[in-house]
C-alpha cells in the first residue's frame, strides 16, 4: 500500500533557501531589489559630497596648514608641528580678539533672542495686515551688510552722528564709540541684532503657527492670562526651535566680521583693537601678515571654541527642557489645558534632546 505525502495548499508558498530563491530572480527583480536598498543613499548621497567638498576638505585642509610654517606667497614651507598653536595661544592679541568676541557675542545674541521671541509673539496675533507685518521684519536680513555698516556708521559717529546729537538734546556728553571699549562692542552689537532679530522672530513664528489654537482657547477659558499662556503653552511648545535658533546665533555670534571690519573700515578693528574680533584677527594675520600657518591654527581654535560653546548650549537647553518636563507634574489646581501642553511638550524635548 503506497503513502501519499500531503500537498502544499495553494496559500502556502514553498520556502526555498535564500541562495535558491535569489538565484531564480529574474533580472528585473534583481534591479527592483537593488533600486530599494540603493534609492535612499543616492537619494541622500548629493548632500554629503557637498558637505564634504565645502566642509570637511576645508577643515582638514586648514589643519595640515596650521602645521606649517606657509606663506601666503611663498606657499608650504617647514613642518613645525604645534608651533603656530604654541604661538598664538601665547598673542595677547589673540586673547584680545577672544574677549572681544564673546563681549559683542554676549551684547547681540541674548537681547537677539529675547526680542525675537517677542516679534514673534506679537506677529502670532490676529493682527490686520498680518503678511505685511511679517515681511516687514524680514526688510533689515535683506539689506546688504554693507549698507548696513554704513547707516550705523554714520549714525554712531563721534563728531556729528545721530546718537550722539540726541544725547546732546538732553544735556549729555558724547560718547567715543569707536575708541572707548563698552561703546564700541554696543555699536557693533546693535548692527548684528537690527540685522539679525526679524530673521529669528520669523523661524520662531513659525514654530508658534504649529501649536493648535485650542489650547489657548482652553486655557482662556480656564482662566489664563496671554502673559500665563505665553510662558506655559507657547515657550514649552516651540522649545526645540528655540535651542536651534540658540544654536545658530551662537555659531553666526562668534564668527562675525563684516559688522567690526566695516564699522571703522580704516583700522579694522580700532586703533587700539578695541572691537577687533577674531575673525577679523584671523583675516590680519593671513592676509596682512601672510602667516597662513598661524592663521590656519586660529582658525581652528575658534572651531574648537564655537564647538564647546554650542554644546554648553545644547546641555543647558537640554536641562531647561527635563526641568521644564518635571514641573509640568504640577498641582492640579493649574489650568488643564497648560498641564496637557507642558506634558505634551516634554516627550518632544527628550526626543530632540
Amino acid at each position: 500500500m503506497t503513502a501519499t505525502l500531503p500537498r502544499p495548499s495553494a496559500t502556502e508558498a514553498p520556502q526555498l533557501p535564500h541562495s535558491v530563491s535569489a538565484s531564480r530572480l529574474t533580472r528585473r527583480q534583481r534591479l527592483s531589489r537593488f533600486d530599494t536598498k540603493a534609492s535612499p543613499y543616492a537619494y541622500v548621497a548629493p548632500f554629503f559630497l557637498l558637505f564634504g567638498l565645502v566642509g570637511l576638505f576645508p577643515l582638514a585642509y586648514t589643519l595640515v596648514v596650521s602645521l606649517f610654517d606657509w606663506d601666503l606667497l611663498k606657499g608650504q614651507g617647514d613642518f613645525v608641528g604645534l608651533d603656530n598653536f604654541v604661538a598664538v595661544l601665547g598673542d595677547r592679541f589673540f586673547w584680545n580678539s577672544i574677549f572681544n568676541t564673546l563681549s559683542i557675542f554676549l551684547l547681540s545674541a541674548i537681547p537677539q533672542i529675547l526680542g525675537a521671541l517677542v516679534i514673534a509673539a506679537v506677529l502670532d496675533q490676529n493682527l490686520r495686515a498680518k503678511t505685511f507685518w511679517r515681511m516687514s521684519v524680514l526688510l533689515p536680513y535683506v539689506v546688504t551688510p554693507v549698507a548696513v555698516a554704513l547707516i550705523f556708521s554714520s549714525m554712531f559717529n563721534e563728531d556729528h552722528g545721530l546718537i550722539n546729537n540726541l544725547l546732546a538734546t538732553v544735556g549729555l556728553d558724547p560718547v567715543a564709540w569707536k575708541h572707548d571699549v563698552l561703546a564700541s562692542h554696543f555699536a557693533v552689537a546693535s548692527m548684528v541684532n537690527w540685522r539679525w532679530t526679524g530673521y529669528n522672530a520669523l523661524i520662531l513664528l513659525a514654530a508658534m503657527q504649529a501649536i493648535p489654537r485650542d489650547l489657548y482657547e482652553s486655557a482662556a477659558l480656564d482662566g489664563a492670562g496671554p502673559v500665563r499662556r505665553f510662558f506655559s503653552i507657547t515657550i514649552p511648545s516651540i522649545r526645540p526651535t528655540v535651542i536651534f535658533v540658540v544654536i545658530t546665533a551662537t555659531i553666526g555670534g562668534l564668527q562675525i566680521f563684516a559688522e567690526p571690519r566695516l564699522f571703522d573700515p580704516v583700522t579694522a578693528g580700532g586703533g587700539e583693537r578695541q572691537f577687533q574680533t577674531t575673525v577679523l584677527y584671523l583675516w590680519e594675520m593671513a592676509f596682512q601678515r601672510r602667516d597662513f600657518g598661524e592663521a590656519s591654527a586660529i582658525a581652528w581654535l575658534l572651531f574648537l571654541l564655537i564647538v564647546a560653546i554650542g554644546v554648553v548650549n545644547f546641555l543647558l537647553s537640554r536641562r531647561i527642557a527635563t526641568g521644564g518636563a518635571r514641573t509640568s507634574r504640577g498641582p492640579r489646581t493649574r489650568p488643564r489645558a497648560i498641564h496637557i501642553a507642558e506634558t505634551a511638550a516634554a516627550p518632544n524635548q527628550e526626543s530632540n534632546a
